[in-house]
């Protein structure tokens, strides 16, 4: 197994380790077969910098995954769980939704108003916080459950199926919209989209009030449609 970690980070290399979630988790959980490819002092869109990886020469055996940089790893074996998932599955993410609705503005609100989806159809299991102890755990449904729209925080895929069905990020949506694209654009080359268990603390809820995401949730409406 050879896994190609992809993180973007406005901190510096040395800050990355010291002072992110992600790089602190990785100094504790990264074995010899992981590959680190991290973008420090980073200002450009997600979408560029995950094509750029997926671009480089690669084994087509190799397991990406794309992950944020505020992410405590708390799983001992996540890497395994990676694995394990995308032998079930094409494409895996922590927590999903088996369904989407009408200019769905993300895998968790149903609407522009921001009303949250029914549970029925959510999957998947994540804490929020900074801190274990004080962090809130959303179970949202079963997990491994096959869904149609997954959340960004973690996207892992095997690099093949991304070469064999041209499956890359659109580079129009830069650091908003760009999971919830990835996904339809997956689900119509026929790939299977699931969640899967693995533990891991997610610092940032989100932010639905910004400009860009309101720029980039108009130009998602614009390209899909429904």
């Amino acid at each position: 197994m050879i896994i190609k970690l992809v993180v973007a980070t406005r901190f510096s290399e040395a800050d990355f380790y010291e002072k992110s979630a992600t790089g602190k988790s990785l100094k504790k959980f990264m074995p010899d077969f992981i590959e680190l490819n991290l973008y420090s002092k980073n200002t450009d869109g997600l979408s560029k910098l995950y094509n750029r990886s997926i671009y480089q020469p690669e084994d087509d055996n190799v397991i990406m995954v794309f992950m944020h940089d505020d992410v405590h790893l708390l799983d001992y074996f996540w890497f395994y769980r990676i694995q394990e998932g995308l032998q079930n599955f094409d494409v895996i993410g922590l927590v999903g939704n088996k369904s989407r609705q009408f200019q769905q503005p993300s895998w968790a609100f149903k609407n522009s108003k921001m009303e949250l989806d029914d549970f029925k159809n959510f999957s998947g299991v994540i804490a929020h916080g900074k801190d274990q102890g004080t962090s809130k755990i959303d179970f949202l449904g079963q997990t491994r459950q096959q869904v149609k729209l997954i959340d960004g925080v973690l996207i892992g895929v095997k690099r093949k199926n991304l070469i064999d069905n041209n499956l890359f990020f659109d580079e129009n949506f830069d650091f908003d919209f760009y999971d919830m694209d990835f996904c339809r654009q997956a689900e119509l080359k026929g790939l299977k989209i699931g969640t899967w268990d693995i533990a891991v603390m997610h610092e940032s809820g989100g932010n639905y009030s910004s400009p860009n995401w309101s720029r980039s949730y108009q130009n998602y409406v614009a390209k899909w449609g429904d």
